[in-house]
């Protein structure tokens, strides 16, 4: 969440960059925090006044008994009485306002950093670049969904009997291709310093709350009601958590993570044509990258990255083009956002294989995951994380764009994890 320094020193440039993010109200949101954060200190500053008060009172009656001044020291028995009964009304308010705040705080999204565009939808995403060919499929081309069928490599009616709609069944080289996927996708991270986890794949409510999944997204992550516990919808969200209630030393930043999981998302109200086969998954595997930086050094951090998953692209001979999302398309914790697409020959669409965002402090705030500077100051970190890649439409347009009259070519750098370079 943002800071109250941010949003107090910083007040017209938060709200403009709210504005930009369409996030409605925003001036009477931040007016509002202001508003219940300069009510919550006027309480603390008479609260204080009173204890100190109280404190001295208190003392005075012992010397007053003393004196044979008991009146006055009964005078002032009452008044320490009293006061504390004010200090319960003035600590009660206190505790109002701090809640308050924190959910004012929590339903506010972080500010796009200035040089995310302008634009309300994805519409107005920005293009930065473009690589790879675009295969010209002949007549007679399938799309991924016809493929898996015909090769038996995807079962999705299987996956419908055994869970439901979402939860696809991968059978033989079908399967095997998920696993060379995954073993590639984390060999590339570990050559890249990223050091690997294993994490849970369910999480508790702080653990979501930490990331931004609570109590923003909670319709859209599966939930486990007996022991409150929620699947996680991506391994950032485990493997960010590490950090939670952590100081790291300046010196040993950045931390530098990757973790395969599977993912799991109830993507309410998706349906339609865009849906079809890997397009929409309730359940697929993912591997992530996730950092822990400075300030000062997480733009070179997030440009490193998406130099990482560009490479992945290209090494799996993919078209794909980078977008720098517009403040209307970003999600509500991020900062700013690169999204990667891959081409589907068959379908002739773009499909998202990957976001690399930074958040800024938006996270570490609520974390509470902070540095300590070779000066001993603690300060607050950076964190970012991206899909390095997810498994479903990179499969889609392996799949789709390497199909021939022969078979289905695995891209060449798969093979030696596959054990095959046809499916057939």
């Amino acid at each position: 969440m943002l800071t109250l320094k941010l949003i107090k020193e910083q007040t017209e440039e938060v709200i403009k960059g709210l504005e930009k993010k369409h996030f409605n109200n925003a001036r009477e949101a931040i007016n509002k925090v202001i508003e219940v954060d300069k009510a919550r200190r006027a309480a603390q500053n008479e609260l204080d006044k009173n204890l100190s008060q109280v404190k001295t009172l208190s003392k005075s009656i012992g010397a007053l008994m003393k004196e044979g001044r008991a009146d006055e020291a009964e005078r002032a028995r009452a008044e320490v009485a009293a006061m504390k009964e004010t200090n319960k009304s003035l600590e009660a308010a206190m505790t109002e306002a701090e809640a308050q705040l924190t959910t004012l705080l929590c339903s506010i999204p972080n500010v796009p950093n200035s040089s995310v565009p302008e634009g309300s939808d994805a519409v107005d995403n920005v293009v930065e670049r473009q690589g790879g060919h675009i295969p010209q499929l002949g007549p007679g081309a399938l799309p991924h969904w016809e493929l898996a069928k015909k090769y038996d490599l995807i079962d999705f009616e299987l996956g419908v009997k055994i869970t439901g709609a979402g939860f696809p069944v991968y059978k033989g080289k079908g399967a095997r291709l998920q696993r060379a996927l995954i073993n590639f996708f984390l060999d590339e991270a570990r050559a890249a310093g990223y050091l690997e986890i294993e994490p849970p794949y369910v999480v508790n409510a702080a653990s979501g709350y930490g990331t931004g999944q609570l109590p923003d997204k909670e319709g859209q992550m599966y939930h486990a009601n007996e022991d409150d516990l929620y699947l996680i919808p991506t391994a950032e969200v485990p493997v960010t958590n590490i950090y939670r209630d952590v100081i790291l030393d300046e010196k040993d930043l950045p931390v530098k993570n990757c973790a395969y999981s599977a993912c799991f998302r109830r993507e309410a109200g998706s349906y339609g044509k865009d849906v079809r086969g890997l397009n929409r998954l309730h359940q697929f595997n993912k591997v992530e990258i996730v950092r822990i930086d400075t300030p000062e050094h997480s733009y070179q951090s997030l440009d490193e990255m998406i130099a990482h998953v560009e490479g992945l692209v290209q090494k799996l001979e993919l078209p794909y083009r980078i977008l720098r999302l517009c403040g209307g398309d970003m999600s509500f914790t991020s900062s700013i956002t690169f999204d990667f697409e891959t081409f589907s020959a068959a379908q002739e669409r773009w499909l998202e294989v990957s976001s690399v965002s930074n958040f800024e402090s938006y996270q570490a705030n609520r974390l509470k995951c902070r540095y300590r500077t070779a000066d001993r100051r603690i300060e607050l970190c950076h964190t970012l994380n991206g899909s390095a890649l997810a498994l479903p439409r990179i499969v889609a347009t392996i799949l789709e764009n390497n199909q021939t009259p022969e078979g289905i070519r695995v891209p060449r750098v798969l093979v030696p994890y596959c054990g095959f370079d046809m499916i057939d």
